[in-house]
């Protein structure tokens, strides 16, 4: 369906009773069609047909008029965008008065703004009315100034804590209506933006956060800032609202600017202020990832639109693998709705990738569901029409055929944990933040850190954070303020924490069924509990993420071991994905209480401990190869006893000097150290229990 449309056709977008046709589209017309249509209806199919020059697909207005009988209510969002003056009614009214909330229309207005409202579950009586701010930050760049302002804003305007996302961005939490303006204005003035981060259009562009000085990082990163370049509203209704129509500088590159006004292809909205999302912006919201090959920190395959950059024999770049179709979100007991992960569509050339991104977006735009927010992701879309159907489309959009795909080596997880060269004489530190939760002791020493080192800040994918362009000069210092603060190098953190992930559900988000952030630690525990039961070793892991609804913004469907809030105090466990994130999770059992857990979780670990085919086979790869069926049996025959006890493990550090004295100790008693050092622990311990510490 094409959009390019005249003034005589702008006045029917207007009529908030005019309806959309299913995610279809209009098909082609034909003899048995034609005598459905009116005559104002086919002489304007026909108009964009001729304008199209193309006979094979007929092209229409995102909200063409169609025959009586086929016609599909809108959703209530659809009605309210395009009631909006893009993007702005009745939000602007609304922010006026007293009240401490916005009405319906409003929230879900301000979701464009990059901001939710919430209320905090856990007081009874009223609603505590606030709202979470969502920056924007391609690639997960922050300059210095932005993250300065941020920490300020959490500590006057917000809940005191700042919470790093899955998407590379910040959430602050808990500021008040009557401050919003001055909020977003700050972090409009301080280099910063919330524009797009929600809603339904294109969200926050993910990159390897890796700051690498190689041209396949550097491409991918530059391709990422693009992308949300070309991708972010034109209308001005974010700085209207929030600086008073002040104009921001921003700096495009001109292939951007190039890219978003071609229309040769009929992808734009003529003399529209939105000329690639018109008045009703996208379906639903719309996520984009770009990384090099190996590199899958990003989560490549669960993005509506993945971009891998493809090297030649000499590693320069050369053009990009594109992946469409992927998706977390689902409902509970609705088996129409379901995780997916993107499939190859082909391959482009370095110059054409803006182009061939703003096609996939077109395409999504004009055939994705408007009646039913349920099916309004592109992944049911391409699963409705199947792939090839899918390309077809979207190359008319585009102008030209996709290469083929060109082959890519296996993907890695990267967490980029601890100290690592830049490639341009400096270093950079990755630091595990648990569930992105930065507040306390650790915020206080993290802005102390980038404050006096003056240094710029990248979010990961995985709510890490990394501090950039570090002079080697500086590393003992900073490595001993860091390590005071917590903040642990990656060989002295828990195995579980590096890869674990949570959403934050309860206490604000308004959708959680049960607990996700708060509840992972106690969970982490146990799960290393059960380890130590059945004789995993200490430096073992699997992949857990824990979400609080179905919606999967902390991916669960993609690990190894994922918990799906279903309840109060219950999860759906799905097991199956992989580390490197390569392969989707399955549902294995629902509505599982958080207190019997272990009723589940040993068998499965114990079988995995003995039964593996080798130690490099993951848990998430043996229970693929085992079969749910089985795993369930020996869940339901469960018996506790067939556990050996184990034989638990204390690993000790301690200065050269008291190590090679224990050693000497132990070799005048024919004993490792290590041996020594256990019963030594041993006696101290025994000697506390019975009250006479030697």
């Amino acid at each position: 369906m094409a959009t390019a449309f005249g003034a005589a056709n702008t006045a029917a977008l207007k009529d908030p009773k005019i309806l959309i046709p299913s995610f279809d589209g209009f098909k082609p017309c034909s003899s048995s069609s034609s005598s459905k249509i009116n005559n104002n209806s086919l002489a304007f199919v026909n108009h964009v047909n001729a304008l199209s020059r193309r006979s094979s697909v007929v092209r229409a207005v995102a909200t063409p008029v169609t025959p009586p009988e086929t016609e599909i209510k809108r959703s209530k969002v659809e009605i309210i965008k395009e009631q909006s003056n893009f993007i702005r009614y009745p939000l602007n009214e609304e922010l006026l008065n007293d009240n401490p909330n916005v009405n319906e229309a409003a929230t879900q207005i301000i979701k464009f703004h990059g901001s939710y409202q919430q209320y905090n579950r856990d007081e009874r009586g009223g609603k505590s009315y606030s709202f979470m701010l969502r920056t924007k930050n391609p690639c997960g760049k922050v300059p210095n100034r932005l993250y300065l302002t941020m920490d300020d804003l959490a500590d006057e305007f917000g809940i005191g804590t700042l919470r790093l996302t899955t998407r590379q961005t910040f959430q602050l939490h808990g500021v008040l209506k009557h401050n919003l303006k001055t909020v977003m204005s700050s972090i409009i003035h301080n280099m910063g933006s919330t524009l797009g981060a929600c809603g339904d259009l294109n969200r926050n562009v993910l990159a390897p956060a890796a700051p690498y000085v190689r041209k396949d990082y550097l491409l991918a990163q530059k391709t990422a800032e693009d992308i949300a370049a070309l991708l972010t509203p034109q209308s001005g209704f974010y700085y209207d609202m929030w600086v008073d129509g002040e104009k921001m500088m921003t700096a495009e590159s001109p292939e951007v600017v190039k890219a978003r006004n071609d229309n040769s292809h009929g992808t734009n909205f003529p003399d529209s202020p939105e000329p690639i999302y018109g008045t009703q912006f996208l379906p639903r919201k719309f996520k984009v990832a770009v990384t090099v090959p190996t590199d899958n920190s990003v989560d490549i395959l669960t993005n509506d639109v993945g971009v891998v950059v493809v090297n030649d024999a000499d590693g320069e770049p050369q053009g990009y693998n594109i992946f469409v179709g992927g998706g977390m979100g689902r409902t509970h007991r609705l088996e129409s709705t379901f995780p997916r992960l993107a499939e190859p569509l082909g391959y482009v050339p370095k110059e054409d990738i803006l182009y061939a991104v703003k096609a996939i977006v077109v395409t999504q735009r004009d055939y994705g569901r408007r009646d039913d927010r349920k099916y309004s992701r592109m992944k049911y879309l391409i699963s409705s029409w199947g792939i090839e159907k899918f390309r077809s489309v979207v190359e008319q959009y585009y102008g030209k055929k996709f290469e083929p795909f060109r082959e890519l080596p296996e993907w890695e997880f990267k967490s980029y944990l601890g100290w690592h060269e830049q490639g341009d004489g400096q270093l950079f530190v990755g630091l595990s933040i648990d569930s992105g939760r930065v507040g306390g002791e650790v915020k206080k020493t993290l802005r102390e850190m980038i404050e006096k080192y003056h240094l710029d800040v990248r979010i990961t994918p995985n709510q890490n954070l990394i501090l950039c362009g570090i002079r080697k000069s500086w590393r003992r210092a900073i490595s001993t303020t860091l390590i005071r603060a917590g903040l642990l190098l990656p060989k002295y953190l828990e195995p579980l924490n590096v890869t674990a992930m949570a959403c934050p559900a309860l206490p604000l988000c308004p959708l959680a069924i049960t607990e996700a952030e708060r509840g992972i630690p106690d969970l982490l525990k146990r799960v290393r509990a059960v380890f130590d039961k059945v004789g995993v070793k200490h430096n073992e892991s699997v992949v857990i993420r824990v979400t609080g609804c179905p919606n999967g913004c902390a991916r669960p469907y993609m690990a190894e071991l994922g918990f799906v809030g279903d309840g109060p105090n219950s999860y759906q466990i799905w097991l199956g994905g992989t580390p490197n994130q390569s392969t989707l999770a399955r549902s294995f059992m629902n509505k599982v209480k958080i207190h019997d857990l272990e009723k589940v979780l040993e068998p499965l670990f114990f079988y995995w401990k003995r039964q593996r085919k080798s130690k490099e086979e993951s848990f998430g790869a043996f229970t693929n190869r085992t079969g749910f069926e089985q795993l369930q049996e020996w869940v339901d025959t469960w018996d506790s006893s067939k556990i050996t006890p184990a034989r638990f493990h204390i690993s000790l550090f301690t200065d050269k000097d008291t190590f090679e004295k224990l050693k000497g100790l132990a070799d005048l008693q024919s004993k490792s150290t290590h041996q020594l050092a256990l019963e030594v622990i041993r006696n101290y311990v025994s000697a506390q229990q019975n009250g006479r510490a030697e």
